[in-house]
């Protein structure tokens, strides 16, 4: 669980020093542009380093036992750029590790609201000589391409002879890990050397990869502080250059580094090298004129800013308190707003999913950016915009019509390997277009849905149009998909998937009446319009009528049950214990499905339908994946089970911060930590936007007796505060004419500047009993030991 004891801060200490892989990825900066994990700045030891740009990659072929046509043949991998965050040190020749010697105070600190993790150690050499090192890094929120670290180091009781290597490293080694298929690929020494050069205490590297016809340049600056006995020289290689500081220090004095990198990178065949590093000299130049303390002040100031929308006030619970926060500071420094820049679902935090971007980013991350930080959800779908060209041709490659987007990817092409479980998830497409639709539902941007909107949902209505077909009866079906659920495969007629196609063809339809030029130079004609209503009016859904559930996909709950009493707690999780063959065809759930289809579609279903499917599908879903918990917490929430909601909502809140998954250490899980927000406000706020307006239905778990948060909707910033006993509603920023309609519990309101608006809490109807989930698998129990009885 997180340390911490004002709501703001996440610490470490050295009874941590064990889970160093997870506190690098907890620890991790980053602005949507550059990304530098938590590491310790000395380098050593270490779990994996990392210093990561945002679509910086190599390639490295995909092979087969036995290809087939239109197998992906090539996939991308993130590669870390030249790391400017190393500062290695030695005490009297001895190299400072953690892992040797002895650790009289180690303490990290990651400052939510600065945007900084801080460091002090104190450490005694095995020869006996002490050293105190304190250090603040950052990544600047407010310049794209800059990152800087403030390092010091002091003796602690007698004199020490100290030598200090501030390293800029290329081709830095990364652990590979082979005991989960789900770990990165590793391409060792990807980069081969360009230009290097120095000048006084700084330096520059460019390096290109060797298939992707990428380049990177990196430049650090420095200002030095130390002892006149401190002799300072420089090293330079292909790939390192070293500013290297040595000599005695006695106690009282310090030698201090503070190093400004900056990071650029580029096709091959665009900004030719010297360009480049000239550009990134000037940038990190530019950032030590002005100064560590200015990009602290900037740094403060643009998260201000940021908090006045995004924070959350729970009261009840600290730890959630903090585990709230953290989530939703990790999502506000995913992405960028400058840029045509997408989010991976690892973020810039780690190599997980060979740092892939997958249908998290828009299925649980966009919804999130679209209420706190719009401009950072534009910009990812401006991304997906941009590669409308490559998911066009991979539609015509799969004999398919409109476009077909990537399971995974990096460059916007198709990064998978075939896999049932990916080639078929089809439903990646209507889930960007769900993103598109709730974006512009939420902003009122109708510049970008003529720019870009309007193309990316017409053309994946003509996916869905083009791969169903009407039966007999003129029911219209989806067959031979793999709906969010990866232990069923290829599987007909998926509701997630129908519901959400239908969702995209009927905004497709809207978006080609509302944008006719968009319309007319695709193609676009009244006929094609008609045919997307007609099959979104003929969606088929299956129902089982004798028990009384949706299926998850046609013929679901005719399957064999899983021997869930026959299963061990080691089993788990099931992809790693037991074949897919076995898993495809039997009644078990990894992660949220038809859960999710009841949360992304709620209008599609009664209260009655809500509260059986949320009891037939705990039962039988094992949460082998993070991005579970938090749509079942929400719907818990709605159907009355707040205890379990509460549970579930600690899960996914608790997923990085205490490593449930044994999986942070590759990079945090941004799906479940914007699922944290959406349990407070989709669970707990009971706010639902499926239909384009704000709806509220909220009530409160017992632990938690307040509960804040805010989001935008059309510029407006609307704050809603719940109590056990009432509602609140304002608009803390409203001017003359300002207003928000919303719905609270069935009840219109206008909530405008002259004062907010109340309304009661109802009480909760009674569900019944808990709904029971496999055994052993339920989440631990939490309501009731923050709630009482």
């Amino acid at each position: 669980m997180p340390h911490g004891d004002d709501g703001w801060r996440i610490r470490r200490t050295s009874a941590d020093l064990d889970r160093l892989g997870e506190t690098e990825s907890v620890f991790a900066l980053a602005n949507g542009w550059v990304g530098w994990r938590g590491t310790l700045d000395e380098g050593e030891p270490c779990g994996m380093p990392g210093s990561y740009l945002n679509g910086f990659h190599e390639q490295h072929e995909l092979t087969y036992p036995e290809s087939g046509y239109a197998f992906p043949e090539r996939s991308d991998t993130v590669i870390s750029a030249p790391n400017a965050a190393l500062i290695r040190l030695w005490a009297d020749d001895e190299p400072l590790d953690l892992s040797t010697g002895t650790i009289r105070r180690h303490h990290q600190e990651l400052d939510l609201r600065a945007g900084v993790v801080r460091r002090e150690t104190e450490w005694v050499s095995p020869g006996g000589r002490g050293v105190r090192i304190r250090s603040t890094r950052l990544v600047s929120l407010t310049r794209r391409p800059v990152a800087a670290v403030d390092w010091a180091v002091e003796p602690l009781d007698e004199p020490v002879r100290l030598r200090v290597g501030a390293d800029l490293l290329a081709n830095q080694r990364v652990p590979e890990r082979a005991d989960d298929p789900r770990a990165a690929s590793v391409i060792h020494d990807p980069l081969t050397g360009e230009i290097r050069r120095d000048d006084g205490l700084d330096g520059v590297l460019v390096h290109r990869t060797g298939r992707s016809g990428q380049r990177v340049a990196v430049a650090v600056a420095h200002r030095v502080e130390a002892p006149d006995e401190i002799a300072t020289d420089t090293e330079l290689t292909a790939d390192r250059f070293r500013l290297a500081l040595s000599g005695p220090v006695r106690p009282g004095e310090r030698i201090r580094v503070t190093r400004f990198a900056a990071y650029e990178c580029a096709d091959v065949d665009g900004t030719p090298a010297g360009e480049l590093a000239d550009l990134v000299v000037a940038e990190a130049a530019t950032a030590r004129d002005d100064g560590f303390d200015a990009l602290l002040t900037e740094q403060r100031a643009a998260l201000d800013v940021a908090w006045t929308t995004a924070d959350v006030e729970l009261e009840g619970d600290p730890e959630l308190q903090l585990a709230v926060r953290f989530s939703v500071f990790h999502l506000l420094q995913s992405g960028r707003a400058d840029g045509d820049r997408t989010i991976p679902a690892k973020g810039l935090t780690g190599n997980g999913y060979d740092g892939h971007v997958l249908w998290d980013t828009e299925g649980y991350v966009l919804p999130v950016l679209t209420y706190l930080a719009p401009k950072l959800a534009r910009s990812a779908l401006r991304w997906r915009h941009a590669h409308l060209p490559e998911a066009r041709d991979r539609a015509a490659e799969l004999r398919l019509t409109g476009a077909t987007y990537p399971w995974r990817t990096l460059s916007g092409r198709e990064c998978s390997g075939y896999w049932p479980a990916g080639s078929a998830g089809l439903h990646v497409n209507a889930d960007i277009a769900d993103a598109v639709l709730r974006y512009v539902a939420a902003t009122g941007d109708t510049a970008f849905l003529t720019e870009c909107g309007a193309e990316v949902l017409i053309e994946t209505a003509r996916l869905w149009h083009g791969y169903g077909h009407f039966d007999d009866g003129g029911a219209f079906h989806l067959t031979g998909v793999t709906g969010p659920d990866e232990y069923s495969a290829l599987v007909d007629d998926n509701v997630f998937t129908n519901l959400m196609a239908r969702r995209n063809l009927r905004g497709a339809a809207d978006a080609a009446e509302d944008c006719p030029e968009v319309a007319a130079r695709l193609g676009v004609g009244t006929a094609e319009v008609a045919g997307w209503r007609a099959a979104a009016d003929a969606m088929f859904v299956p129902y089982d009528g004798k028990r009384g559930v949706h299926e998850q996909s046609a013929g679901f709950t005719a399957q064999p049950e899983w021997d869930f009493a026959g299963t061990g707690e080691d089993d788990y999780p099931l992809l790693l214990h037991f074949p897919y063959l076995e898993l495809y065809r039997k009644q078990v759930v990894k992660q949220a499905d038809l859960v999710l289809a009841m949360l992304r579609c709620p209008g599609e279903f009664t209260a009655e339908e809500k509260t059986r499917n949320v009891a037939y599908y705990e039962a039988r879903t094992v949460r082998d994946s993070s991005l579970s918990a938090s749509a079942q917490a929400i719907l818990a929430a709605e159907v009355g089970h707040l205890d379990l909601a509460y549970d579930l909502f600690a899960e996914t809140a608790f997923q990085d911060l205490a490593d449930l998954g044994d999986k942070t250490a590759d990079g945090l899980h941004l799906a479940s930590l914007a699922g944290a927000w959406l349990v407070v406000a989709q669970g707990f706020g009971g706010l639902r936007d499926d239909r384009g307006v704000l709806a509220f239905e909220p009530r409160l778990p017992r632990p938690i007796t307040r509960l804040a948060f805010h989001l935008r909707r059309h510029g407006h910033r609307l704050r809603v505060t719940l109590t056990p006993q009432e509602a609140r509603y304002e608009l803390p920023d409203a001017g003359p004419g300002d207003a928000v309609e919303l719905w609270h519990h069935g009840e219109q309101l206008r909530v405008t500047g002259d004062g907010p608006v109340t309304r009661p809490m109802p009480p909760v109807p009674d569900p019944g009993p808990e709904p029971q989930a496999p055994p052993g698998r339920r989440p631990e129990r939490r309501a009731q030991e923050a709630g009482g009885d």
